[in-house]
């Protein structure tokens, strides 16, 4: 099966402006409520919020495992020979969802969040009890929790790992996402302010919505090409000319 694996790191590259919006006050509050003594070096603040985005990133990484697995009984149910690129396909189309949404074009994609909102309201508790944030250690299991919040960025990306079709392929395609997310995240706790005025600029927000946009149709002309080149390749040819003989 041919793999996009690009695909989940640009997506995590693309949608800093939703990341900084939506996990830049948290990345935000964590970096101020560290004691001076690490707000006041930038070595062991940087130290801080690796362990933050090693936590959550490693979440993505078990989610797309997950969603791999059941992907693999989502193609055998949907159709055994072309259920990945139906399942591709489906998730390029709500990568266009997720690049209107980005350029302020389709509000309502938000929605989307409220899928993880009755697990979250489980996991949140336990994210309160690790505050304040003390060590490294403290930073990285609130990481593992905080991988979880809700966001619509993750279920689309998740689709992209349920076409992978394995376990392994899954984790692969969502660390990627996190690793795409991590400069946003990352300058969200260095320079919050000014990365949080930058990212609401409303020409910065569809630039990147449009991007995004353009990639997933470009996905799709791919898929599309793929599925035609299937269609017609030798075994087609061959099973031609049997019925001309």
């Amino acid at each position: 099966m041919e793999s996009i694996s690009w695909v989940p790191f640009t997506i995590g590259l693309f949608s800093a402006v939703h990341c900084v919006g939506m996990c830049g006050g948290i990345i935000g509050a964590l970096s101020m409520s560290l004691p001076a003594r690490v707000r006041d070096s930038r070595w062991r603040l940087s130290l801080y919020l690796l362990a933050y985005s090693l936590g959550r990133v490693s979440s993505y990484a078990l989610a797309g495992a997950l969603i791999g697995v059941v992907g693999q009984q989502l193609f055998d149910f949907i159709s055994p020979q072309y259920g990945h690129r139906i399942m591709q396909a489906f998730a390029a189309l709500l990568l266009v969802g997720i690049g209107l949404y980005l350029a302020g074009w389709f509000p309502r994609f938000a929605q989307l969040e409220r899928i993880g909102v009755p697990l979250w309201r489980r996991l949140e508790p336990l994210g309160r009890r690790l505050l304040p944030v003390k060590s490294p250690f403290h930073a990285l299991a609130f990481g593992l929790v905080w991988g979880w919040l809700p966001c619509g960025l993750v279920y689309s990306t998740l689709l992209w790992a349920a076409a992978a079709g394995t376990a392994g392929q899954g984790a692969l395609y969502m660390a990627l996402f996190g690793l795409g997310t991590l400069p946003a995240v990352m300058g969200a706790g260095l320079l919050a302010g000014w990365l949080t005025r930058f990212a609401r600029q409303p020409r910065v927000r569809q630039v990147l919505g449009g991007l995004l946009v353009v990639m997933a149709l470009g996905t799709l002309w791919y898929q599309g090409q793929v599925v035609d080149h299937s269609a017609h390749g030798p075994g087609h040819e061959h099973h031609q000319h049997e019925a001309v003989d």
